[in-house]
């Protein structure tokens, strides 16, 4: 692995390349085994368009599908996904150089660099802990979420352990990692009234989703905010803002809808918003219809799923904390602040920059893609959108037409599910090889905006 890693490094002098290069051979690996006939239930070979959309889905922890996971994958294909979702979330950078410290003991520094782009570590020096940090924080969440799932699948349901202990492991791994791969046709509909389901997939999703250098900085200053970075500040009042947001508009406008929250009673209805709300983070469970729910709700699903989660965690979508950055980039520029302050800090021009690109790409991305979705198919702008969005932001959500968007269509959800699994920025730098520093300043000159 030492070997591997050295030979990748030298070829790719970027760490984003080498990020992009690792995510690509890993979704080229899950085509092959997914392409496999002992993949399928059938026990025939896979089509290579299916197996390589799966593959991308799952390495990308995105939760789209083309065919019913349940019925279509055998054993040994969900198992495949379920590693394809693990290796994804961890990231692929972080596996290897975990199985270069396994092998060796000893980081060299360019290897230490390139898993610091993946795991967004603060230093080079500290990749070794982080790391190490982040498996079994992974491991941990995900043996909570399964112990509790497979209890309710035996004790509810009447499932056999093994059979509990598969379910829970499995929707455990999907949760934590924000891959909204179920082995229900239906996702998890049938559970929508159930809160140990429900509240335990979501809590699972938003731990997940809200970045490991938060996770990490809340367990040693949770009773301390005053020492809280921005960082931590911007993530969390964003999504619990986002959260209680999109819970009480899915409450006002689902109410009534008789496909969604009218036959529901008022605390299942609270309940059924809530989880709706989190989904979009990037999990992409639902526990109500999506295809039935009123345009309106899909427009807020749109907002919700392309902000995502937090930088650094499981979630897709620009990040809560670009989000909260060009919040205060447009307050500071309403009020005639000359500079961007966050709390007792000054926000560096680096990241405002950063901030603007990420969603400038992001929307331009969406943008041309939605028109392009739109041409190849018959659905409506609505739907187009809301799959589109889905698959940039790694959601999963839809609203029924996955299937039915075409082979072309197929391999562009392809194409934007990689591009936002790795991040636009990421794949900007991995792709210019050459960068050139400026030693002179050009006249400025101001223009008219607006």
């Amino acid at each position: 692995m030492n070997r591997v890693v050295a030979w990748l490094t030298s070829r790719f002098h970027q760490p984003a390349q080498v990020v992009v290069l690792g995510f690509g051979l890993a979704i080229t690996a899950g085509t092959a085994l997914l392409a496999l006939p002992a993949a399928t239930t059938s026990g025939e070979p896979a089509g290579l368009v299916d197996a390589l959309f799966t593959a991308t889905s799952a390495v990308c922890v995105t939760g789209l599908a083309v065919v019913d996971t349940a019925s279509h994958w055998s054993v040994f294909g969900e198992l495949v996904i379920a590693g394809l979702v693990q290796v994804g979330g961890l990231g692929i950078m972080t596996m290897a150089t975990v199985f270069t410290l396994l092998v060796s003991g000893r980081l060299g520094l360019r290897a230490k660099i390139v898993a610091q782009a993946e795991t967004k570590a603060l230093s080079a020096s500290d990749i070794r802990r982080v790391i190490r940090k982040v498996v079994l924080f992974t491991l941990l969440c995900e043996s909570v979420a399964a112990v509790v799932l497979t209890g309710r699948f035996m004790i509810a349901y009447g499932e056999p352990f093994g059979r509990a202990l598969y379910l829970g492991g499995f929707h455990a791994v999907a949760s934590f990692n924000n891959a909204g791969f179920a082995l229900w046709p239906d996702s998890l509909m049938r559970f929508v009234t159930d809160p140990w389901i429900c509240l335990t997939v979501a809590f699972a999703c938003i731990v997940g989703g809200l970045g490991f250098p938060v996770v990490f900085e809340l367990a040693r200053t949770w009773r301390h905010p005053h020492k809280w970075s921005v960082l931590t500040r911007i993530t969390l009042g964003v999504t619990v803002t986002l959260l209680v947001l999109g819970t009480l508009v899915f409450l006002m406008t689902e109410w009534r809808n008789p496909g969604t929250l009218g036959a529901l009673d008022e605390p299942d209805k609270l309940l059924a918003a809530f989880f709706t709300a989190v989904m979009p983070r990037s999990a992409g469970f639902n526990t109500l219809d999506v295809s039935a729910m009123y345009p309106s709700s899909w427009l807020l699903t749109d907002l919700l799923m392309f902000i995502g989660g937090g930088s650094g965690g499981t979630a897709g979508g620009i990040k809560v904390t670009t989000a909260g950055l060009l919040a205060f980039v447009v307050w500071a520029e309403l009020r005639g602040e000359s500079r961007v302050n966050v709390g007792h800090r000054r926000l560096p021009d680096t990241n405002q920059r950063q901030a603007v690109t990420v969603t400038a790409l992001g929307v331009g991305l969406v943008g041309v893609a939605t028109y392009v979705l739109l041409a190849l198919t018959p659905h409506s702008l609505d739907q187009v959108m809301l799959e589109v969005v889905s698959a940039f932001s790694t959601a999963g959500l839809s609203t029924g037409i996955t299937a039915d968007v075409g082979t072309a269509g197929h391999l562009l959800l392809v194409m934007l599910m990689f591009v936002g699994r790795i991040g636009p920025l990421t794949l900007g730098s991995a792709l210019a090889l050459n960068r050139r520093a400026r030693h002179y300043e050009l006249p400025e000159e101001r223009v008219i905006v607006g």
